[in-house]
């Protein structure tokens, strides 16, 4: 099983950004689809984005074109590009594997994620 690890979260203004980084133990070329989540407290995880080896993208309705989400297969990783950051946005972000982009089931564990708060 590939282990994806998060990165690159931390404390940010609001209208800030940040890149998070989802880097994978082995080669993510064979895996179709990657996606980023996240988890506020007390609220349920849900989808920000997804990607697949084709270049299509699945974006939540909050990402209001914030947010962009981009793979390298030559260094394993799956970044999530956030900007104009809000406090609403303040969560705890997770990779994974969807069976597709649009698709609400995953292929691997949940990692620890990478937390993010945006606050003054």
């Amino acid at each position: 099983q590939v282990q994806l690890v998060e990165s690159g979260g931390g404390l940010v203004q609001p209208g800030g950004s940040l890149r998070l980084s989802c880097t994978a133990s082995g080669s993510i070329r064979r895996i179709n689809a990657m996606g980023w989540y996240r988890q506020a407290p007390g609220k349920v995880r849900e989808l920000v984005a997804a990607i697949d080896n084709g270049g299509n993208t699945n974006y939540a309705a909050f990402v209001k074109g914030r947010f962009t989400i981009r793979r390298d297969n030559s260094k394993n990783t799956v970044y999530l590009e956030m900007s104009n950051l809000q406090p609403e946005d303040t969560a705890n972000y997770l990779c994974n594997r969807p069976w597709a982009i649009d698709s609400d089931y995953v292929s691997g564990p949940w990692g620890q994620g990478t937390q993010v708060i945006v606050s003054v």
